[in-house]
């Protein structure tokens, strides 16, 4: 598998994201556990693990949705561990979800426009846009980023299931994210939609770093700078997605010894 191109941006020193003993539990269960991780600005990191392993545990005490119950986050430098998920959200952290959170009777390009209006300092303007509107500009820019312009008089609900995962790829991009969670984009996807699913990850402006949480470890490894690898809610290993792909414990316990 060839190496993934180098970003410079990532390697400028500041970092996007800082997880210092972050650990969250749910009554006696510990989900998350002494969690220390690192994820410099621009950088784009696969989060591997089994069912269970902690991964969307992880993404929710980043994105403020269960805050942890121990240690601290911080966004380009600031501590974001009790902000509420807006206040990050503000800040330009954005996460897609397994489940799509689309309104199924509007357009594609009205889904798309109201995400970037609903992060714009005009959000509670009753005044309705014009064409030449700056957002809506905004919205058929995005639209063309991840190629849905050709289908956004569409009702969502007459989307396939790939055309509506890259519709949430669209909605992370609206306002001016730095950086985005996503969460098992590929899940369900032929394996088409997979190769276009690769294609607009790998466009995304440099300045946009992102995590990504997939079971799909072909499309993870193509997209990723450095893979981390979760077990039991604790970090297992970490590494370049070569020297993941070719661990011999990550091969016995997540790829059953088989994956080449």
């Amino acid at each position: 598998m060839a190496e993934p191109a180098r970003n410079p941006l990532s390697e400028s020193g500041a970092n996007a994201l800082e997880l210092f003993g972050v650990g969250r539990s749910f009554g006696a269960l510990t989900a998350l556990a002494d969690i220390h991780m690192t994820v410099r600005a621009g950088e784009r990191r696969a989060v591997l693990g089994s069912n269970g392993a902690g991964k969307t545990t992880l993404f929710n005490t980043i994105t403020g949705d269960f805050p942890p119950s121990t240690g601290e986050i911080r966004f380009f430098g600031e501590d974001v561990t009790r902000f509420p998920a807006q206040e990050r959200i503000r800040r330009g952290l954005r996460r897609t979800y397994q489940i799509s959170l689309l309104f199924g009777g509007l357009s594609v390009r009205d889904n798309v426009y109201l995400a970037c209006r609903g992060v714009s300092r005009s959000r509670f303007s009753l005044v309705r846009p014009k064409w030449d509107d700056a957002t809506m500009e905004q919205a058929e820019r995005i639209l063309r980023a991840v190629k849905l312009d050709d289908i956004a008089d569409t009702l969502v609900g007459n989307l396939s299931h790939g055309q509506q995962r890259q519709l949430e790829i669209a909605l992370a991009l609206a306002g001016a994210p730095r950086f985005i969670l996503f969460d098992e984009p590929a899940a369900g996807l032929s394996p088409t939609e997979r190769r276009d699913l690769v294609a607009i990850l790998s466009s995304l402006p440099a300045h946009i770093g992102y995590i990504i949480i997939e079971h799909d470890l072909d499309v993870a490894l193509r997209v990723s700078e450095r893979v981390t690898m979760m077990h039991n809610g604790r970090i297992f290993k970490e590494g370049t997605p070569q020297e993941i792909e070719n661990d011999p414990q990550v091969q016995e316990i997540y790829l059953g010894g088989g994956h080449g």
